[in-house]
């Protein structure tokens, strides 16, 4: 059988930052509600964190993390996976009503040889599909096509989040 790859060009200036910053985003995203806008956080409770991926796969895609730092599924509270599990349910009610994605790819990466980019801090990935969402645009010229601005997708999420009283935890 013949292999494909995946060409994801549009990951290299996150490739390259890892490791440059100072210390844990979700972290700091989760230590600074004062900054939910600018650092795209959709929602936050008690023990967890939505927000938006600053490097998409595709539009909508959200990261679920839990509040604490930890790296596995294995280090956290039964509370916390059920909410983690919960978020993604709710996420994925809410990506459909705003922007009505085909599908979802939803995942985790537990370090940095499984694609881990925050290898520290588990989260869960969830990416909305559509037919045809792939093209040529990132191979030929290093280019990923988001059809939407992050900040008028969470301004989007946020109003649907409100109006179906989302999350429902």
């Amino acid at each position: 059988m013949e292999r494909n790859n995946l060409w994801a060009p549009w990951r290299i200036p996150y490739i390259r930052d890892i490791g440059k910053s100072d210390g844990c985003f979700l972290c700091h995203n989760f230590a600074h509600p004062a900054e939910d806008a600018e650092n795209l956080v959709l929602w936050r409770t008690e023990r967890s964190l939505v927000v938006l991926n600053r490097f998409p796969y595709n539009n909508g895609h959200l990261l679920i993390a839990p509040a604490r730092h930890v790296a596995t599924l294995e280090e956290t509270s039964e509370e916390e996976m059920l909410e983690l599990i919960k978020l993604v349910r709710e996420s994925q009610r809410a990506l459909s009503l705003a922007i009505r994605p085909m599908g979802f790819n939803v995942g985790l990466n537990f370090s940095r040889c499984a694609g881990a980019g925050l290898p520290g801090h588990m989260h869960i990935h969830v990416v909305p599909r559509w037919e045809g969402d792939t093209n040529f645009m990132g191979v030929c010229s290093d280019t990923k096509v988001i059809s939407q601005s992050m900040i008028d997708l969470l301004a989007e999420l946020k109003q649907v989040s409100e109006e179906k009283s989302l999350p429902s935890l």
